[in-house]
């Protein structure tokens, strides 16, 4: 007995030496820590990593005159150099690298050897990951999307409103195509006023560097997908905009672009590949006249993604044709280009703890690239979001790419929201339009019956107006009530809202309808010396006071509304002039009125009899009123009326 005890007491201490054993040697080749960092390279992309992803591979866009004739060397636990790419540029290298999980974070250095013997050395770093993919919850049907031109909404930071070293040197807030100062510290500053009004998320316009000689301020054109143009801020300044919408639990959203960058993006002087953009060779051979009369430029025509009879010329030039000739097309068939796209995606989700990613253009690159993108990043993020835009009025165009859809040419896509543009327009139109049997309330009741096309409806993206349109108020001629009931309306749908910064104090486009530069008016409020603040409601007509708290009560009301949020929806085809829609859960309805009468008009209840209201208390969400539900309903004058049971609040 003693001998076995003897045994066991042995065996044990020698497990426990085992342990101690390989602990130390784990730590022994864990990270070897550069002791000096080097930066001999000119440009490395991404410029840093992360360990624990669920996808092991990275591949790195190295840049260096002559750097296509070095090798490469890293020595550093659970990274491998597995492959090295030239280009056909000699002044580019691409390295393939796994990262096991192994791998910790640190710092290491990449070996360059020259032909001639001399080596060149440049560090870099696998971070630490700040949460596990799954905990990035992408925006949904619960939140409301505040869109803003970071240009024309506020200027926080006096200091960084020009550059003389950028092709673009001056602002000028009288000229709606220059610049106007508006920045990140703008947003991050007026981030109480977002909160308060009801929004739980925010969509800036992209904050990437524009280094372009004309018309930058829109951010669509970019000239380096890892920096942020210095006249919005630093990126720690995009950091911290980030990190204080997260502690009031609100998601940000960046606006991004797959297509194309801009004309003048490091890239375009020394293309790494022949075929890196889209027509490069006809661009090469005319880029000293190079103008919108040289280029080839996009046919538009959308519809060829699923048009059954299109024609590979057409095709071909949807998805190479640049979108004007200040923006390349980038062509995401050339493996670098797309692995480039994916991974800067996913940096940028990583950096700045993304709650969402809005897809600019999202049918003009190869489709089947762009279901890649969005699977791999849906892969990593099983619970994130992304919205591309599919500019059509046609239900069966925007149902086409939504996750979940059966196509009749098997394209299975991996998006899981689009944008509504087709309720948009039947809104307009249904509010505009005298009521018959085919005009007026029965296009936006028949658009929502069009539900049936989407394989989930609640993931749609629906909104009154958009950078790219006339404001709301524009197109519905200036009509306070209708301008009311459509953005009553589409935020009690079964869709994810956005409303455009300005849309609450009914800011228009009348002067020039449509022009882009006027459209994104600079907010009130948001400069020095503005003599309206609209923050404050300091000298705001009558009219915008009235619309700014309609919309704010509303939007308030519907951050804690699961009847909205998830609901079972209802609705009931218009008649004389009056359409019912229902939002129900087991603990609360939702109801919404259109009253086109302006003279005053009696509702009889009882056709809304499966609602099962009857003798029930509702309230008005914008009055606070209480009464009950019973034969019928007056209405004084035409509006929206939103009625909840919920009454105790």
């Amino acid at each position: 007995m003693r001998l076995f005890r003897f045994l066991i007491s042995a065996t044990i201490i020698a497990f426990m030496m085992s342990c101690n054993s390989n602990k130390e040697e784990k730590q022994k080749t864990g990270p070897q820590e550069v002791v000096k960092v080097k930066s001999d390279i000119d440009k490395i992309e991404p410029p840093h990593w992360w360990t624990g992803f669920k996808n092991e591979k990275l591949q790195l866009l190295v840049k260096h005159p002559n750097i296509g004739s070095a090798t490469p060397e890293i020595s550093y636990s659970g990274v491998a150099l597995e492959k090295v790419h030239k280009a056909d540029s000699p002044n580019y290298l691409f390295l393939d690298l796994s990262i096991s999980d192994e791998a910790e974070a640190g710092k290491f250095n990449i070996k360059f050897k020259l032909e001639d013997g001399s080596e060149l050395f440049q560090t870099y770093e696998l971070k630490e990951r700040k949460k596990p993919s799954d905990e990035y919850v992408g925006f949904n049907s619960s939140d409301a999307i505040y869109l803003i031109t970071p240009d024309r909404f506020a200027n926080g930071d006096l200091s960084n409103d020009a550059f003389d070293n950028l092709n673009e040197k001056t602002i000028n807030r009288s000229e709606d195509y220059a610049r106007h100062g508006g920045d990140i510290a703008g947003i991050t500053n007026n981030l109480d006023y977002i909160d308060n009004m009801g929004f739980t998320a925010i969509w800036p316009g992209p904050l990437l560097i524009n280094d372009m000689a004309t018309g930058s301020y829109h951010g669509y054109a970019m000239t380096d997908f890892y920096k942020v143009d210095p006249r919005f801020g630093t990126l720690e300044e995009y950091k911290k905009l980030a990190q204080e919408m997260q502690n009031r639990d609100m998601k940000l959203i960046m606006d991004q672009v797959a297509n194309h960058s801009g004309l003048e993006h490091w890239w375009m002087k020394d293309l790494p590949f022949k075929d890196w953009v889209n027509f490069q060779e006809h661009y090469e051979n005319n880029k000293t006249d190079w103008n919108w009369e040289t280029v080839k430029t996009s046919n538009h025509k959308r519809t060829v993604n699923q048009d059954l009879y299109a024609s590979a010329e057409d095709k071909k030039n949807l998805s190479d044709g640049w979108f004007v000739d200040s923006m390349p097309d980038l062509n995401q068939r050339n493996p670098y280009m797309a692995n480039y796209i994916i991974q800067n995606s996913i940096w940028w989700i990583e950096t700045l703890q993304l709650g969402g990613i809005r897809q600019d253009t999202y049918p003009y690159p190869d489709k089947d690239f762009m279901n890649d993108w969005t699977g791999a990043i849906m892969e990593e993020y099983p619970n994130f979001n992304i919205v591309g835009e599919e500019w059509s009025y046609n239900p069966a165009l925007v149902a086409y790419w939504q996750k979940g859809h059966k196509n009749s040419d098997g394209y299975e896509s991996n998006l899981r929201s689009t944008m509504d543009f087709p309720m948009q327009g039947l809104i307009i139109e249904g509010l505009k339009e005298k009521d018959s049997w085919d005009k007026g309330l029965i296009k936006i009741y028949e658009g929502l019956a069009n539900d049936f096309v989407y394989a989930n409806p609640q993931d749609l993206m629906v909104f009154p107006d958009n950078h790219d349109m006339s404001r709301i108020f524009t197109q519905l001629d200036g009509n306070l009530t209708n301008t009311k009931m459509a953005l009553s309306y589409l935020l009690v749908l079964p869709r994810i809202p956005q409303i455009y910064y300005g849309t609450e104090i009914l800011m228009d486009d009348f002067e020039k309808p449509g022009d882009h530069g006027l459209i994104r008016t600079d907010f009130p409020g948001g400069w020095e010396g503005d003599a309206v603040n609209a923050f404050t409601g300091e000298g705001l007509t009558e009219d915008q006071k009235e619309m700014q708290p309609f919309l704010k009560k509303l939007l308030n009301y519907r951050k804690d509304s699961k009847a909205i949020h998830s609901g079972k929806t209802i609705h009931f085809g218009p008649e004389n002039g009056v359409y019912l829609l229902a939002r129900q859960n087991e603990n609360e309805t939702v109801v919404h009125i259109i009253n086109k009468n302006e003279e005053p008009y009696e509702l009889n209840l009882e056709r809304f009899e499966e609602l099962g209201l009857n003798g029930k208390t509702v309230k008005n969400i914008i009055t606070g009123k209480t009464f009950t539900w019973d034969e019928n309903l007056i209405f004084d004058e035409a509006g929206s009326t939103i009625l909840t049971t919920k009454t105790d609040d």
